[in-house]
């Protein structure tokens, strides 16, 4: 019984820390149709894993509240880096870097895999 119950816990507590996991891990589609992946643990970086840049690490992000988060972009066409930001919605992350104090911004959506 004792064992039973221990088992029980255990595979609760496996569960219990998979939910707890953060949102924004895993693999995403970007807008071009690439996929990038996204982890790490504290800061999370972003790299392309498809395409024409596989491989390449475009992005640092921080967790900055209520499925925001703040670091880092690049563009790698052209490996300028810009002050980025996104915001988590279900599946959807939409992904913005700015210039000039965000004077001039792009964005784009992804959608988790």
């Amino acid at each position: 019984m004792f064992r039973k119950i221990c088992l029980a816990l255990a595979a609760t507590l496996f569960m219990a820390g998979a939910a707890w996991a953060d949102p924004i891990e895993g693999n995403w589609k970007t807008q071009a149709g690439e996929t990038a992946a996204i982890g790490g643990n504290g800061t999370f970086s972003i790299t392309l894993k498809s395409g024409k840049y596989a491989g390449k690490t475009i992005g640092s992000l921080k967790a900055a509240g209520d499925n925001k988060y703040a670091g880092n972009i690049t563009d790698p066409a052209n490996d300028k880096t810009y002050s980025g930001k996104a915001t988590l919605s279900g599946t959807s992350l939409k992904m913005s870097g700015c210039v000039l104090g965000g004077l001039i911004c792009k964005s784009q959506t992804w959608h988790k895999l």
